[in-house]
């Protein structure tokens, strides 16, 4: 997997630019930064997110990432962010990128 210094800033910076009570998927965050594949975006909130919103970013189903998924739609909820259940409604709360 090859990504860029500028493409993990870029990403770094569209998901610290997610707005409380909005949330973006990896798939989105990645066409805006220019990766061709949604889990570079997970593979940078790995290994360089610790001190990103996390929380903000899902799949493009609306669910919360599994080894997280209590943890990430209760910091959600407490954003004011539209859940159904065990699903992040994203017609409501799906962030601009532009």
């Amino acid at each position: 997997m090859v990504v860029t210094d500028a493409q993990v800033e870029r990403v770094r910076a569209l998901i610290a630019a997610i707005p409380p009570g909005q949330v973006s998927t990896y798939g989105d965050l990645a066409n805006a930064a220019g990766l061709t594949n949604p889990r570079q975006v997970g593979w940078i909130l790995r290994t360089d997110g610790a001190d990103l919103p996390w929380q903000r970013v899902i799949t493009a189903s609306g669910r919360p990432a599994i080894h997280q998924a209590a943890e990430q739609l209760t910091l959600l909820r407490d954003e004011g962010a539209p859940i159904s259940g065990d699903r992040v409604l994203l017609r409501e709360c799906r962030a601009d990128l532009r």
